[in-house]
């Protein structure tokens, strides 16, 4: 035989392998894509089935919820007062408890509370003591924030970084720790409301670090307390219209914060720069702001009621969608999306 006699052999010999091996391939892909997809039909009947399973005796079981005088709080505590848990609202004003007290249950319990005062945060621990007697707290839901002061980071001063935390951070830590001991009695629940922006920081200013903060304790309070059978969770909402997103407070709080720069600041961004912001942030906020509210409210039941919790709840389409996604970017790919939906500007030089 000729060496191009050979060669037409093994070629012949070799596609005919080769196509048989790739047939059988494809075969074994489409029997893995089966085995796939039986697997996790299954799978999602068995999480549908195990997140459905809810508590019992509601009526024995005492929930504290902070930041009940409007949005989240104030509707979760509602939501849960029809349920028939015993509710602990805590509102930060007089208004806040009188309006919520017309319309729930004599159940309901209201309590002024200041989360960025520990004694009043001690007052209100002593008196959910005598409240809850010996069958503890089932429940405590870390819900009270500010958004504001909100902006670049060269705008703000070390105490506007300092009021927030100690309302959205600082304030979750203090309430958790006065009635942790109670929990423990009762093996319950410490919610913690959070954002997309605990996990993602688009913007400056001290939101997004008072919020990384929450994360983070939430996740060492979830590994030290499950000893205990103390569940954690972690509600992570992204936009929705309340008194944190509403866009004329937000607009006048960029204006606080233009005012108050030196000029020197002022002309590193330019004269423009001020109302090309407020003009991005109202239009993001009409395209993202989601009004059901009982989105992020039935994550919260869900940590508090459920059987088996999930550790983290991810409230709304952006934060779905987007947010969290963009979370899990390479960093150079991230800071080009969000400095890509800042406002326009040159730096004076």
């Amino acid at each position: 035989m000729t060496p191009v006699t050979i060669w037409q052999t093994f070629d012949s010999a070799f596609s005919v392998r080769f196509s048989t091996m790739n047939t059988m391939f494809q075969q074994i892909n489409q029997k893995h894509y089966l085995y796939a997809l039986g697997l996790v039909v299954p799978w999602c009947i068995y999480r549908w089935y195990k997140g459905s399973r809810r508590v019992t005796k509601k009526e024995d079981k005492y929930v504290y919820i902070t930041g009940c005088d409007s949005g989240f709080g104030n509707l979760l505590a509602r939501h849960l007062d029809k349920q028939g848990f015993n509710v602990i609202a805590s509102c930060y004003t007089d208004k806040g408890e009188e309006e919520l007290k017309k319309i729930t249950s004599d159940r309901l319990a209201t309590l002024h509370l200041d989360v960025a005062d520990s004694k009043s945060v001690e007052k209100a621990a002593a008196l959910i003591k005598t409240l809850v007697g010996p069958k503890g707290l089932w429940a405590v839901v870390n819900n009270a924030g500010i958004a504001l002061p909100s902006g670049p980071t060269d705008w703000m001063t070390i105490y506007d970084y300092k009021n927030m935390l100690a309302v959205n951070l600082c304030g979750v830590i203090d309430v958790t720790l006065s009635v942790l001991p109670l929990i423990k009695k009762a093996k319950g629940r410490v919610v913690n409301v959070a954002s997309v922006f605990g996990r993602v920081s688009a913007f400056g200013g001290p939101y997004c670090v008072s919020k990384f903060g929450v994360e983070s304790f939430n996740d060492s309070l979830r590994l030290n307390m499950a000893p205990f059978g103390i569940k954690v969770a972690c509600i992570e909402p992204g936009f929705f219209k309340t008194n944190v997103t509403d866009t004329v407070a937000m607009k006048k709080n960029l204006r606080q914060l233009w005012e108050r720069l030196p000029q020197d600041v002022k002309e590193d961004y330019g004269p423009d720069y001020l109302q090309a912001s407020i003009d991005m942030l109202e239009q993001r906020f009409n395209m993202l702001t989601d009004g059901n509210l009982m989105k992020v409210v039935y994550c919260m039941e869900h940590a508090i009621s459920a059987v088996y919790p999930q550790t983290r709840y991810s409230a709304g389409w952006d934060a779905k969608f987007f947010w969290l996604p963009a979370a899990y970017l390479p960093t150079s790919i991230a800071d080009r999306l969000f400095r890509g939906n800042a406002p326009p500007f040159k730096p004076k030089v």
